[in-house]
């Protein structure tokens, strides 16, 4: 093998025979370096990152927000979710309410984005009538997650939850459709990440719009 480790012992009894006198003082100095160039191992070869950015790097992902999307449509759940992830947060996503709240009190979001209503073969999950109020209700409950933000993405009328929505502690209310960068700016000024003030909010005229 050209790259083995030789023992010193075979490169010693390899010399060329003869009197010491009579060795040729170039060929041992060449062969002893053939032995320390075998036994000595090849370094692995690879990139080289600085300290700095190694520790940078981790940081950068110890320190991603997570975002949980509760909704009972894939399609929303899918664009969202991608947007959120393009964005640099971490996403969890949940079809009912009992999913949530499950998984807000195991992950502990930094801020969630809530539809307010379920299909009743999802809602009747597990034999509770879940919707966007009583899954708000649980997850007030939690030490943890009572300042937690919790965004309303609705399909449903605006005049019907939107100031009932805002007084049972959500943070903003949106109504489907959502402008993408709109709902950003808003999670960003929830999390305070907003470099100035955030793009305004304004709702969009009111028209009869059947619930998602």
């Amino acid at each position: 093998m050209a790259n083995a480790l030789l023992p010193a012992k075979f490169c010693i009894k390899s010399l060329p025979d003869g009197p010491h006198d009579a060795i040729n003082v170039g060929k041992v100095e060449g062969f002893v370096e053939t032995c320390s160039q075998l036994r000595r191992p090849n370094p692995i070869q690879g990139p080289i990152l600085p300290g700095a950015a190694v520790s940078s790097s981790a940081q950068t992902i110890m320190n991603r927000k997570k975002i949980l999307i509760v909704d009972d449509n894939a399609i929303f759940l899918k664009a969202v979710s991608m947007k959120l992830s393009a964005s640099g947060y971490d996403v969890l996503t949940a079809e009912d309410g009992g999913s949530a709240v499950s998984l807000a009190r195991r992950e502990k979001p930094d801020l969630i984005l809530l539809d307010i209503s379920f299909p009743p073969d999802v809602a009747h999950g597990g034999g509770v009538p879940w919707d966007g109020f009583l899954i708000m209700s649980w997850l007030r409950r939690m030490d943890e997650l009572k300042s937690t933000p919790i965004i309303i993405v609705t399909g449903g009328d605006p005049l019907k939850y939107k100031d009932r929505c805002l007084k049972e502690g959500a943070a903003a209310f949106f109504h489907k459709p959502v402008n993408n960068e709109e709902l950003l700016a808003v999670i960003r000024q929830h999390l305070g990440e907003s470099n100035g003030q955030p793009q305004p909010h304004h709702e969009p005229e009111i028209k009869p719009d059947p619930q998602i």
